[in-house]
Parts: structure tokens; C-alpha cells; sequence
């Protein structure tokens, strides 16, 4: 046959042939069976004529006869087995649901192998990140006092340090965010996160070494305990005005717990005394830097609240002029809807928020001016364009709040918060969507929150 008229004929597939065949297969063992099946059912009661043959050579007979049936019988379900094998295993050749794994679909060639997961580098990319970031919280520490003791200059190498490193961490954070969102490929994701984590590392380190040498702990401890005395008693007096502060919410228990480090932070001078006095000046390295960490911690926690009044304060004050500026921004936006005769739920909405705040602030009852504040950016963010410089302060200082609280609440309880806070943290700070950069340091704050809850607080860890 030419090629071309190969060409015009259309090639039948395998699976084709082969229930052809079966279909023959079954055809001929029905008709075998069609004919064996009147000899097994013919009369065998003898003729007359031949009433003499023996009893051997009729039970011979009828034994064969037996047979004939049972052999057929099993050919029969032989031959239907087969068939329907080769019927399942054409459907799976040419069925669209999806394959196993390693093939492209059920019985056809294996698909291209898929790298597996490396193991345990997800959560080995999450402890690098809160180790990173907890280390950078221990350098800022201990660069505050080194700044306190030489002055700004000579600790200008050391800022530079934390800032690299921090540039370093909020990559990893970036990249750990992406990745959480099904961005990046896994392997890839995870392994920059671990690297960029440990060349944070890495400079905390030289520069913890460096900052180390600087200072002469463990060769002249009393400079140090000395400023960190003097700081205890700023704390001191400073943690029994907090006290009487009409504060609440996100530094509710923060004036407790500042008492609480500075405690610790008390009986960790007393050892570095002892160690003084018993000249054993490298013993004294290990409280001293357990008593500056309990200080810094304290001086968080009053630092908080003392902010948080101060929000309080300033978000007042600006609650009258951003409700002016809320309604002239959005007459336009009412003047089109009601000129179109439509209706605009994010408009009806921020209405609605307006009208409820007007009425909180003017009850007589108290209220929370930053939760107020905070309404007011949130109902009119949609519908503005940034043109009242009132609502764009307003929005600044809900969200600066916002972070600034997520932030301390994590270098207070870092030993017990996760990734997860951390990473939204480092996601508001890069945001520059402001009612967005609220809303992710919230999250984290209540996530860092969650973390606390379930793995308790460790108030003043090791980090000597």
C-alpha cells in the first residue's frame, strides 16, 4: 500500500485492536459452547439394540460428558474476565481526571519527578527568624547603655550594624511573607529566608564582639552597673507615676509587669555587687547583662503607657476637625450618588460610623479617643483621595500607635512569640498604605498575644 493511501486510512489505536480481538475471542467460545452443549444434554439412556454395551464403557462416556459443561463454564468467565480488564484499562488510558501520583494520568508514562518538600526547612526558616530577631532586639539593648557610657559617636559603627542587620531580617521577613502566600517556590523561599536570617546573624555577632570590647565588662564592670543603677531609679520613680495613669487596653498589666523586671532586674545588680566585691570581675558580666535587659524591658513597658496617653491625648483633640474634614470629603462622593441615583454601600457605611461616633463623643460617657479616631480613618479611607491633611495625621497616628504596640509587646514577650507576629510586624513597617499598616500591626499584635496565651511569659530570658 503507497503512503498515501496509508494516509487517507485512519489508524486504529491498540486498545481498539485489542477489544476487537476480544470481542472475537468471545464469539468464538460462544459458539463452541453453543455446540458442545447438546451433546452434554443429549438422552443417554441406551437403544434397545445395543442394551448389552458395558457398564464400563457407559460410565467412561458419561464421565467425559461430565466434564464438557464445567470447562466450558470457566473458558466462558476466562474469557469475560479479560474482556472487561481490557475494557477498564482502555477508559483509564482516556479518562481526564486527574492522574496519580508520579504520572501524568493512570496507566500512561511516569510525569517528570517532583522535588520533595526539604525537610524541616520550613520550621528551621521560622526559628531562624525569631533567633535573628530576637538577638537584634538583645544588641539595641545593650547599645543603649554603650551610648550612655560614650556618646553618640562612638557607637555610630554599632548603629550601622543594627540597621544592616535589620535591613537583612526584613528581606527574610519579605520573602517568609511571600512564600506564606503561595508566591515563591518552596525550596527557594525557605532557603533564602534561613540565609538572609543567618547573615543577620552574623553581623550581630562581630558587632556583639566588638560592642563587648568596647564596653570592658569583663575588665571594668563598674562603669556599667553604675549607669544601670542610675537607670533603675529613673524606672523606679518613673513606674510609680504609670501606676496612677487612667490607662487601659493594649497596656492593661504593662505598670505589673514593669515592677515585675525591675524586681529581677534588683536582685541581678545584687549578684553583679557581689561578684564585685569578691573580685571575680568576669562572674560579674552575667548579671549585669541580666539586670540591663530586665531594665530595658521595664523601661518598655512605662515608655508604653506613658505613649499610649499621650496618643490618648493628642487622638481627642483630633476627633472634632476629622469629622469636618470626613463630611467635606465625602459630600462629593454624596453629591454623584445622589445626582447617578445610586446607592453606595461603602458610603451608607461611612455614614452610619460618622453618625455612631458623634454620638459616643457627646454622651457623657467614656470612650476611647483612639478607637474613635481609628473609626473615622477606617469608614473614610475608601471613599477619600488624601486631600485633608486632618484625616491624613489622623490616620499617621492610629497607625504609628498601632505598630509602636505590636513592637513592644513583641520585645517584651519575644521569648515566647513565633514568626507568624513578627512577619506581619516587618509587613506594616514596609506598608505605606496607612489604614493597611494599621490593620497588619493589629494582627500582629493579636497574634503575638495568642503566642503568649498558649506558651506563657518568660520575663527577662538569658541573653548574657
Amino acid at each position: 500500500m503507497t503512503p498515501s493511501l496509508m494516509r487517507g486510512r485512519p489508524r486504529r489505536s491498540r486498545s481498539h485492536i485489542s477489544v476487537r480481538v476480544a470481542h472475537a475471542l468471545l464469539g468464538v467460545v460462544a459458539g463452541v459452547a453453543w455446540l458442545v452443549l447438546p451433546w452434554v444434554t443429549v438422552d443417554d439412556e441406551p437403544p434397545i439394540a445395543g442394551a448389552r454395551t458395558s457398564a464400563a464403557a457407559a460410565e467412561e462416556g458419561s464421565s467425559a460428558g461430565d466434564l464438557v459443561l464445567p470447562v466450558a463454564a470457566l473458558v466462558v468467565v476466562v474469557a469475560f474476565a479479560a474482556y472487561a480488564s481490557l475494557r477498564r484499562i482502555r477508559r483509564t488510558r482516556s479518562r481526564t481526571t486527574p492522574a496519580a501520583s508520579g504520572t501524568t494520568h493512570v496507566g500512561a508514562y511516569p510525569s517528570p519527578a517532583v522535588p520533595p518538600a526539604p525537610a524541616g526547612l520550613d520550621d528551621r526558616s521560622r526559628a531562624a527568624l525569631v533567633e535573628a530577631d530576637n538577638n537584634l532586639y538583645a544588641f539595641r539593648e545593650e547599645l543603649s547603655f554603650a551610648e550612655a557610657a560614650f556618646g553618640h559617636e562612638a557607637v555610630v559603627p554599632f548603629v550601622r550594624v543594627a540597621e544592616a542587620a535589620e535591613a537583612e531580617l526584613g528581606a527574610a521577613c519579605a520573602i517568609r511573607r511571600r512564600y506564606d502566600e503561595g508566591v515563591p517556590e518552596e525550596a527557594a523561599a525557605l532557603a533564602g529566608v534561613v540565609g538572609r536570617c543567618e547573615e543577620a546573624e552574623r553581623r550581630l555577632t562581630e558587632g556583639t564582639e566588638s560592642l563587648r570590647t568596647l564596653r570592658a565588662l569583663d575588665r571594668d564592670p563598674q562603669t556599667a552597673l553604675a549607669l544601670a543603677e542610675t537607670r533603675f531609679r529613673e524606672l523606679t520613680a518613673r513606674a510609680a507615676e504609670a501606676d496612677i495613669a487612667p490607662v487601659d487596653g493594649s497596656v492593661t498589666g504593662y505598670v505589673e509587669l514593669a515592677k515585675d523586671s525591675l524586681i529581677t532586674a534588683t536582685v541581678h545588680l545584687g549578684e553583679t555587687h557581689q561578684a564585685i566585691a569578691a573580685d571575680r570581675l568576669d562572674e560579674a558580666v552575667h548579671p549585669l547583662r541580666a539586670a540591663e535587659t530586665a531594665i530595658c524591658r521595664a523601661d518598655v513597658l512605662v515608655s508604653a503607657v506613658a505613649r499610649l496617653c499621650s496618643t490618648r491625648a493628642e487622638a481627642a483633640r483630633l476627633i472634632p476637625p476629622a469629622l469636618t474634614a470626613a463630611e467635606a470629603e465625602l459630600a462629593p462622593v454624596r453629591d454623584r450618588a445622589r445626582r447617578e441615583g445610586a446607592t453606595d454601600a461603602r458610603l451608607v457605611h461611612a455614614d452610619a460610623v460618622l453618625d455612631a461616633v458623634r454620638q459616643e463623643t457627646t454622651s457623657g460617657r467614656p470612650y476611647d479617643p483612639l478607637g474613635v479616631l481609628r473609626r473615622i480613618v477606617h469608614a473614610t479611607a475608601p471613599l477619600t483621595d488624601g486631600r485633608s491633611g486632618v484625616l491624613a495625621v489622623a490616620a499617621l497616628l492610629v497607625a504609628r500607635e498601632s505598630v509602636a504596640s505590636a513592637h513592644d509587646h513583641v520585645a517584651v514577650h519575644r521569648e515566647a512569640v513565633g514568626a507568624a507576629p513578627r512577619v506581619l510586624l516587618a509587613e506594616a513597617r514596609r506598608t505605606e498604605d496607612l489604614p493597611r499598616v494599621d490593620d497588619l500591626a493589629r494582627e500582629a499584635r493579636d497574634l503575638a498575644e495568642q503566642d503568649v496565651r498558649l506558651r506563657g511569659h518568660e520575663p527577662d530570658g538569658d541573653t548574657a
